[in-house]
């Protein structure tokens, strides 16, 4: 095993309540349901609640480990369906004001856990903060959060237009959430192309829709995950489809010369892993 490359995918959007840390935890599981070893990195770091929607309670977070009082690894969580939890402080102001030296030292520190994982999803925070930047860079995959509301849409773009001018991203994956029917999802993608195309230089492909379902308000006032608390809720079946095209992204082959997650088994690979459609 050892020096596999890991999928590492930023699920962000922008805005808040558009759902991103649900559709993290629930692709997390659905991902996890494939057979792949995950990890799941709550990068909200100053109000953090991986945990509070699943019911956990975090004795060490990642505040303990930017103190400097405890190692990464040390803050695991083990979530359900096996899934890997890294939980963050909530209601801590310095953990909202850390320097990029210190957001860096967090995305090497996850090269010492990475040898049994195979994807690493990171729920952001939202808005477009230093903290975001810094983590959506360090991914190899942006997937994009958006919901049919013309604020979504907006701040949508305004963080795709900041991390493509100002940082060079050029690819995000685009889900639509909460979607009424699947031609909401597409006409959605359709409105953000349409400003994307006329002023920037960037590539957005569609992922799919998940649907407006009561299941995953039950789910979260249980504090449990829609995946594997309402399996074939229509929201969950969407969320199988969706992994399994998350699945078959490539994985990355090169390092792209900024700080990345687990750099190190792009410039030394080891052997390849099967079934993992490249």
């Amino acid at each position: 095993m050892g020096n596999h490359p890991v999928q590492v995918i930023a699920v962000t959007g922008g805005k808040g309540g558009v759902g991103k840390t649900n559709v993290s935890v629930n692709l997390a599981l659905a991902l996890a349901d494939l057979g792949r070893r995950v990890m799941l990195l709550d990068a909200d770091l100053g109000l953090a609640n991986v945990d509070v929607m699943l019911g956990l309670t975090p004795k060490r977070t990642l505040a303990d480990v930017i103190a400097g009082e405890c190692e990464l690894r040390d803050v695991l969580l083990p979530g359900p369906m096996g899934i890997q939890i890294v939980p963050a402080a909530s209601g801590t102001q310095c953990m909202v004001n850390l320097t990029s030296l210190q957001h860096a030292g967090l995305i090497q520190a996850f090269s010492e856990i990475g040898e049994n994982i195979d994807v690493l999803v990171v729920d952001t925070a939202a808005g477009i903060g230093d903290a975001v930047v810094s983590f959506v860079r360090a991914a190899q995959e942006v997937l994009l959060v958006v919901t049919d509301e013309p604020t979504s849409i907006t701040d949508a773009y305004a963080l795709i237009k900041l991390l493509n001018r100002d940082y060079g991203v050029n690819r995000f994956r685009v889900l639509a959430n909460m979607a009424h029917n699947p031609q909401e999802g597409r006409n959605l993608f359709a409105k953000l192309t349409k400003v994307t195309d006329r002023f920037l230089d960037v590539a957005l492909q569609y992922v799919g829709a998940i649907p407006y379902d009561e299941s995953v308000r039950k789910a979260v006032q249980k504090q449990r995950a829609v995946y594997e608390a309402y399996p074939r809720s229509k929201c969950s079946l969407a969320l199988k489809s969706i992994a399994q095209k998350v699945d078959a992204w490539p994985l990355p082959a090169n390092p792209r010369g900024h700080l990345e997650f687990f750099i190190e088994r792009l410039v030394h690979p080891g052997p390849p892993v099967l079934g993992n459609s490249a």
